[in-house]
């Protein structure tokens, strides 16, 4: 009786947090589906998962081996090198003609790390922060997992499915918002909003009382027209960008924040007691790789014939209905006329043609089940096969 009590209580000593208690991210359960695959002899074209098939930037990689060759890599300032900092403060005036204090700028661990520093320094346990669906799982899941309400917006193609200040205010009218997270170029429409767009929904945000943070992974990828950085339009919003998208250093977990002036020190607070300082050898490569901009245009190029390849495809292959791909590298398709289980679709279409793409209820747990989400950030050849495979296998 006594043994079987003390492993009873030893069980529940290994039974995970209810803040733990999150939904997968989804495309990573793709990817390792698709692996198995893969393991047992198939050739599967990835198509689920935002990685650029292209390296870093030679500039950059080359800096890391410079760096390795003598020999100590030491801590960095909490806040990141101090030459990097200056470097995004540059990249700020020579990208959008805006005018960013170094001092404001924080090197974070890939825009993840971002993330979870600035619903820390931003948001208490309980409040209620705005993000818009369909979007990026991480962002709900961490706000989750930190004791936050998401508060989920639905977006619509008459806005292009960007959040407008009125469907903002009107969630707060309906229980108050203590913050609202929008991605611009968004993941997983591929949509952007305009200035005018973002100006108005900064301005309704911030006349509410709501904090402001603007995810900017995907700036630089952008085909539609010019992407509008929040940092030009107030200071008092919060810039989450990366390295990972425009600069193709996904493993290099690299990333920045624009932080308004009184968040900084609570921030390096942060950063010092839950990481102490980004890997020194990532933020080396990071400020060399500004230098391989030429580079990363030509892969640009690539994504901009792999999107003309799937717009002109998926239709002929039976895809006929997708969101407007203003930027990044992704495709979302309805497939409605097909399925009403986009996950069933999706575990099918990689079963079946060995095409991996992610089921859009991991974006949207709303109206999901009706849409997947194709990155054409790979080959141009892998986007034709890919295209033929689809059409092959829905026929």
């Amino acid at each position: 009786m006594l043994e079987a009590t003390l492993r009873e209580r030893a069980r529940n000593l290994l039974t995970g947090s209810s803040r733990s208690d999150v939904p997968p991210f989804m495309v990573m359960d793709v990817m390792a589906a698709a692996a198995r695959i893969e393991a047992a002899g198939g050739h599967v074209i990835h198509m689920e998962v935002g990685q650029p098939a292209a390296a870093a930037p030679k500039a950059a990689i080359a800096a890391a081996h410079r760096a390795l060759e003598q020999g100590r890599i030491d801590y960095t300032s909490a806040l990141g090198i101090p030459t990097l900092r200056q470097r995004i403060a540059r990249h700020y005036r020579d990208t959008y003609r805006c005018s960013v204090d170094a001092g404001r700028i924080v090197i974070t661990t890939g825009s993840s790390g971002a993330f979870i520093l600035a619903f820390l320094a931003m948001f208490e346990p309980g409040d209620r922060v705005a993000v818009t669906v369909p979007g990026y799982p991480p962002y709900r899941h961490i706000l989750t997992a930190l004791g936050c309400e998401p508060v989920l917006i639905e977006t619509s193609s008459e806005t292009r499915h960007a959040l407008t200040g009125e469907a903002l205010l009107a969630a707060h009218q309906s229980t108050p918002l203590k913050g609202v997270l929008v991605g611009s170029p968004a993941n997983p429409t591929g949509t952007m909003m305009s200035r005018e767009a973002l100006s108005g929904l900064i301005s309704a945000a911030e006349s509410a009382g709501i904090r402001f943070i603007s995810d900017e992974i995907y700036h630089g990828l952008d085909y539609a027209f010019p992407a509008v950085t929040a940092a030009e339009l107030s200071a008092d919003a919060l810039v989450i960008n990366s390295f990972s998208k425009y600069f193709c250093m996904t493993g290099w977990r690299v990333g920045w924040m624009v932080v308004p002036e009184p968040l900084v020190r609570p921030i390096e607070r942060l950063q010092q007691n839950l990481s102490i300082s980004v890997p020194t050898l990532s933020q080396i490569a990071a400020e060399a790789a500004f230098d391989g901009k030429p580079e990363m245009e030509e892969v640009k190029r690539a994504y901009l014939e792999n999107r003309r390849i799937l717009i002109e495809g998926l239709p002929r292959a039976g895809l006929t209905k997708f969101l407007p791909a203003d930027g990044a590298f992704y495709l979302y398709a309805d497939v409605s006329d097909f399925t009403s289980d986009s996950l069933a679709f999706a575990g099918q279409m990689l079963e079946k043609a060995h095409v991996a793409a992610t089921p859009g209820v991991d974006f949207d747990p709303i109206h999901g089940r009706q849409f997947i989400r194709f990155s054409y950030a790979r080959s141009a050849q892998e986007m034709r096969e890919a295209v033929e495979r689809i059409a092959c296998w829905l026929k």
